[in-house]
C-alpha cells in the first residue's frame, strides 16, 4: 500500500483526483503511519466498497469490509487480543480448516507469518483478506466492548453476574439473552436488532452457580434437568421469559425481554407503504379475516398491534387472545391462555362476548383456524398471523391445515408478508452514491415485475460502525412488506383450487400486489436500510 503506486493506480481507474491524492498526502504527514488507501477511506474521498475492491486488485489480495457482525468465530479461542493488536488483525471466521484473517497491512510479512503459525499450530490454514485499518479498530473495540468488562466474572456474587447480565442486555436493546454452556466456557450471546452478538465468555467452574441462580428466580425446579419455562419478574419494566434446554455440556438458557407498557408503533413508521387507500383496503374489513405471514422473530406480532391501534375507536369491541399478552393496551379487551386452556378454547369465549374484531395471536392448527374462520364469517374482524414464506404461501398453508378452498375464498381477505431489516446507524453510516453493479442488481430483478427504479438523487451509505449501534453499524429495524388483496378474481381461482402459482399470476396482473423485495428495495431507494443487508435477508442475489 506504498502511496506511489496506490495513489496513481487509484487516479488512473478514475476513482479519486489528483486533488484528492494531494489532501491525503497532508493528512499523510501528520499522521506518517497512516496508508494513502485508510487515509482515502478516512477522508471519504473514494466510496469505501469500491476502494476497497480496486485496491484488492492492485495488490492482489482478497478484500472484505470487515464489520463485528461478520464474526463467526470468538477470535480469542485462536490468538489473544495483544496478537490481534499488535499484527493489526482479525480472525472472523473458520471453516473446512481454513482460517479466515483481516489484515489492515498484508505487505506486513512479520505480522502475517506470526500470525499464520499460531494458527498452524492449531491446525489451521491461514487465508488472509485486505481491509482498512479503521475497520480492524472497530472491530476490536466492539470486541473489546464485548468481553465481559462489564460483567463481574471475577466476584463470587452469582446474583450480581445475573443482574448485571439483564441490565447490560436492556440497555443494549437486545431482545433474547442466551446463556450457552461450551466444553470449557459458557458464553453469553445478546440477540440485538436480530443478530446475535457474544457479550462474555465465563468460567466454566461457575456452570452450577449460574444454573441455579437462573431457576431459582424463573421459578424452576432446580433439581430437573429436562426442558423447563419460567418467568423472571424482578424487573418492574420487562416481562422475561425463560426456557430451558439440557444439551452435551450442561443446560442452556435462553431469556426473552419483553419491555411492559411498550408503546404502540404506527403501521407507516414500522414500514408499511405510506399510502392511506392502500392501508384502508387492506384492513379497515369486516366479516373476514386478515393474516400476517412471516418465520418466527420477524415482528408479525407488532405490526398486529399497529393494525388494532389503526382500528381502535371507542365505539368498537375489540378482544385478543394471546400467549402471552406481551403489550397491554388500554381500551382492548386481552385474554393470556395457559397450560389450561388453547386459542381454539378461548375463541369459543369470545365469541360469546359480542366482539367486532378479534385478534388471534397465532393460527397452530386446524381447529384454531376453523373458529377463527367461521368467525369472520359470522359478522366479526379477525387478525392473525400465520408461519409462512409469503403472502401467497398463506392460502397454501391455510389448505395443508385442513381448510377448504370454499371457506379460504369466502373469508380471507388480506394476506401480509413481512422482513424485518437492519436500519443504518444515522450516527456513523457514509452517503455515497449508488454504483453501477447495484442498480443492474436492482434494476435486473425488478424488471420482472415491471418496475422500474430511479436513481437520480438517490444515495446509499457505507457501514461503519459506532458506540450508538454497539459497532455494528445498524440501529434498529424496519419492516418491508408485500400485500395481497383478495380480489373477486383471485377468490375464484382459490375456490377452484387453482395452484400458488396460479394465484400469484393473476395477483401480479392486477397491478397491486409486489413481491416483498419490491419494497426492501424502495426502502434502499430511500437510504433507510443497504442493499447489503436485504440480501442477506432475502437472498436475492
Amino acid at each position: 500500500m506504498a502511496k506511489a503506486p496506490i495513489g496513481v493506480e487509484l487516479v488512473k481507474r478514475g476513482l479519486v483526483t489528483e486533488s484528492d491524492i494531494n489532501e491525503a498526502i497532508i493528512y499523510q504527514k501528520e499522521h506518517p503511519n497512516k496508508k494513502i488507501g485508510d487515509i482515502l477511506n478516512i477522508l471519504n474521498l473514494c466510496p469505501q466498497r469500491e476502494l476497497i475492491k480496486a485496491m484488492g486488485e492492485i495488490l492482489g489480495e482478497k478484500v472484505m469490509i470487515l464489520r463485528p457482525d461478520a464474526m463467526q468465530v470468538d477470535m480469542t479461542q485462536y490468538f489473544s487480543m495483544d496478537i490481534a493488536k499488535s499484527c493489526k488483525a482479525v480472525l472472523f471466521e473458520v471453516i473446512g480448516g481454513k482460517a479466515k484473517v483481516c489484515f489492515s497491512d498484508t505487505s506486513n510479512k512479520r505480522a502475517i507469518e506470526q500470525v499464520r503459525l499460531i494458527l498452524l499450530n492449531k491446525g489451521l490454514v491461514l487465508e488472509k483478506y485486505l481491509t482498512f485499518e479503521t475497520n480492524i479498530e472497530n472491530t476490536l473495540e466492539a470486541l473489546e466492548g464485548n468481553s465481559g468488562d462489564n460483567i463481574p466474572t471475577a466476584t463470587g456474587d452469582i446474583t450480581g453476574l445475573i443482574d448485571t447480565i439483564i441490565k447490560s442486555a436492556m440497555e443494549k436493546r437486545a431482545s433474547d439473552i442466551h446463556i450457552e454452556p461450551a466444553e470449557n466456557v459458557i458464553r453469553v450471546r445478546f440477540r440485538i436488532d436480530g443478530e446475535l452478538v457474544t457479550i462474555a465468555n465465563l468460567e466454566k467452574e461457575r456452570q452450577a452457580q449460574i444454573i441455579g441462580r437462573l431457576k431459582a428466580i424463573s421459578n424452576m425446579h432446580q433439581e430437573k434437568q429436562e426442558s423447563q419455562d419460567g418467568r423472571i419478574l424482578n424487573y418492574p419494566n420487562y416481562n422475561i421469559r425463560v426456557s430451558s434446554q439440557k444439551n452435551v455440556d450442561g443446560e442452556k438458557f435462553c431469556l426473552r425481554l419483553l419491555k411492559k407498557n411498550a408503546g404502540i408503533q404506527n403501521i407507516f413508521d414500522l414500514g408499511f407503504p405510506k399510502d392511506e387507500q392502500l392501508l384502508k383496503a387492506s384492513f379497515d374489513k369486516r366479516n373476514s379475516i386478515t393474516v400476517v405471514a412471516a418465520p418466527t422473530g420477524e415482528g408479525k406480532t407488532t405490526t398486529l398491534y399497529s393494525i388494532l391501534d389503526y382500528l381502535n375507536r371507542p365505539e368498537i369491541n375489540i378482544t385478543t387472545v394471546e400467549d402471552p399478552v406481551e403489550i397491554r393496551v388500554q381500551g382492548i379487551n386481552q385474554i393470556e391462555i395457559d397450560a389450561k386452556t388453547t386459542f381454539a378454547d378461548s375463541l369459543r369465549t369470545i365469541l360469546r362476548q359480542d366482539p367486532d374484531i378479534i385478534l388471534v395471536g397465532e393460527i397452530r392448527d386446524l381447529e384454531t383456524a376453523e373458529i377463527a374462520m367461521q368467525a369472520g364469517q359470522t359478522g366479526h374482524y379477525v387478525l392473525s398471523t400465520i408461519h409462512t414464506i409469503n403472502a401467497v404461501e398463506v392460502i397454501t398453508r391455510l389448505r395443508k391445515m385442513g381448510i377448504s378452498d370454499y371457506d379460504i375464498s369466502s373469508t380471507l381477505a388480506t394476506a401480509v408478508s413481512q422482513r424485518l431489516i437492519r436500519r443504518v446507524c444515522p450516527h456513523c453510516a457514509t452517503k455515497r452514491n449508488f454504483t453501477k453493479e447495484e442498480q443492474e442488481v436492482m434494476q435486473r430483478l425488478a424488471e420482472k415485475y415491471k418496475v422500474e427504479f430511479d436513481f437520480k438523487n438517490k444515495f446509499t451509505y457505507d457501514i461503519n460502525g459506532c458506540k450508538e449501534c454497539n459497532h455494528t453499524g445498524y440501529l434498529g429495524r424496519i419492516a418491508a412488506f408485500e400485500v395481497l388483496e383478495i380480489t373477486e378474481d383471485l377468490r375464484e381461482l382459490i375456490s377452484e383450487g387453482a395452484s400458488s402459482l396460479k394465484i400469484k399470476e393473476k395477483a401480479l396482473e392486477g397491478g397491486t400486489y409486489k413481491p416483498l423485495f419490491i419494497d426492501a428495495f424502495n426502502k434502499v431507494l430511500d437510504g433507510v436500510v443497504t442493499l447489503e443487508e436485504v440480501n442477506k435477508k432475502l437472498v436475492l442475489f
